[in-house]
């Protein structure tokens, strides 16, 4: 799912911090409990949109960032593909592990911050579904940055000509939900389209402080290029309702991001 923070590789240590960061701590919370969250229940045709979009082959190599609980990571190698999947909750690949050994199948799991890691460029395709770490903001991160990170370290995992495939929080959506009262109060901070939720306490972690970024597709573009790929396609996201050509509906919760890498990457794009 989302990813901010650490990075450690098949249990050793890379440059993982002492402290969880926020997000794995809401994601550790959230990971017994993800698989029966409404927005998880229409994985295989997902992963059918999936291979058509990103012109699947057979026995392809995926890169799956901020895969959580697996669910697309698994059906994936169900049908054969080669999979790695990149999360910041320990919690999360958990669960991960063992959807995977209940259905017989191999996927490579890494615990990483998606703007840290480093594999290659050996991947045929890459997603990063429902908001899996581009867009998670911790406190101090900036907003234009972070999420550009993420884009550079996910093309630099790709082979030229491969795609990717993001849905991403739907900025018009979070500016028609906010008022001025919440900018006052520090709530919605209009010039990073970033908003801040209250997670109250629960088994014995604090309250959290979450900080999560919206996108609109004009910048969605330009953060896309500067990272070396070309958007393809733009449509509205949701989980649930993914079709090819869908309008962008400004109350929805996602967009959904078609990009590819070309043959040639400028040294700039590679940050």
């Amino acid at each position: 799912m989302r990813l901010q923070g650490n990075q450690q590789k098949n249990g050793k240590p890379g440059d993982m911090k002492k402290d969880k960061s926020t997000w794995e701590q809401f994601h550790d919370l959230e990971a017994p409990g993800y698989d029966n969250l409404c927005y998880t229940k229409n994985t295989v045709q997902e992963v059918d949109f999936l291979i058509d979009v990103l012109d699947l082959s057979p026995g392809d190599s995926v890169l799956d960032v901020g895969c959580g609980t697996g669910r697309h990571s698994v059906e994936l190698a169900r049908r054969g593909y080669s999979v790695t999947g990149i999360d910041l909750s320990s919690g999360m690949l958990a669960q991960a592990k063992d959807k995977a050994r209940a259905a017989g199948v191999q996927v490579e799991w890494i615990h990483a911050d998606a703007a840290r890691f480093s594999l290659g460029n050996r991947f045929d395709a890459a997603i990063c579904l429902c908001e899996g770490s581009f867009g998670l903001l911790g406190s101090e991160d900036d907003a234009i940055e972070h999420p550009l990170a993420i884009l550079r370290n996910i093309g630099r995992c790709l082979k030229p000509n491969a795609k990717t495939l993001f849905t991403v929080l739907n900025g018009f959506r979070m500016i028609r939900n906010h008022t001025e009262d919440d900018v006052r109060k520090a709530i919605f901070d209009p010039l990073t389209l970033s908003s801040v939720s209250e997670v109250p306490p629960v088994e014995g972690v604090p309250a959290l402080r979450v900080r999560e970024r919206a996108f609109v597709p004009t910048e969605l573009v330009l953060l896309f290029q500067l990272a070396g790929m070309n958007v393809l396609d733009i449509w509205g996201g949701t989980a649930g309702n993914w079709k090819r050509q869908r309008t962008i509906d400004l109350d929805e919760m996602e967009i959904m991001v078609v990009a590819r890498k070309p043959a040639e990457q400028s040294a700039a794009a590679n940050g």
